[in-house]
């Protein structure tokens, strides 16, 4: 009798130490898979992250090599120079500018001087933070600006001075004034033009 109770001591004990190792090895293994979840979704944190930082890393670049290859001036000679057919595809200035004679932008460029991209030119007069909002707002004053450049915009300024037209593409920004007259050279190149800024003169051909 005695032995029949020492026997089911030692199996109930064996039983209750089976038991407690049960639980201490579940509890390991979910300890053990929480850490691997834990690293799991560090690691794509990590590369979310470094996915964010290389998109900016390319934004900047990108802005980066916009003024490298813009022609940013504050002379009169230097600004006719680099509106012309040896300039470039954007011309910036930084400061009020006037010119006492006409003003020929002339020559076929495209967008960002990369060949593959579309036919394009920019006269920008302003400057901006990295977010592109205008932080600043220029005027060019000139007699007349004649463009010869196809797809040519102005933004972010005021041109002060008749603007006359003669290549396809013209726009104007809704951020750019013309205070003075807008001229097409004809109703196709006036068909062709965007002209979502403001003209304080009559917009018109100079075939009617």
């Amino acid at each position: 009798m005695k032995l029949k109770a020492l026997l089911t001591s030692v199996f109930l004990v064996g039983l209750l130490t089976a038991c407690g190792g049960g639980n201490d090895d579940q509890a390991a293994e979910e300890k053990d898979q929480a850490a691997t979840e834990n690293e799991e979704k560090a690691a794509e944190e990590t590369d979310e992250n470094a996915a964010t930082d290389e998109n900016k890393d390319e934004d900047k670049e990108q802005t980066t090599d916009a003024l490298t290859t813009a022609s940013i001036v504050n002379e009169p000679e230097a600004f006719k120079k680099a509106v012309s057919e040896e300039g470039t595809w954007i011309v910036a200035i930084l400061e009020d500018m006037t010119i006492d004679e006409e003003v020929l932008v002339a020559g076929e460029f495209h967008d960002k001087n990369d060949a593959t991209k579309d036919v394009y030119r920019k006269l920008a007069l302003y400057t901006q933070d990295e977010d592109h909002n205008i932080t600043a707002s220029f005027t060019l004053t000139v007699p007349k600006l004649i463009v010869q450049s196809p797809n040519f915009k102005i933004q972010g300024g005021t041109v002060k001075g008749d603007v006359l037209v003669e290549a396809q593409g013209f726009s104007l920004d809704k951020t750019a004034t013309i205070d003075g007259n807008l001229i097409f050279a004809n109703e196709d190149v006036k068909s062709s033009a965007i002209i979502d800024g403001k003209v304080t003169g009559s917009t018109e051909t100079n075939n009617q």
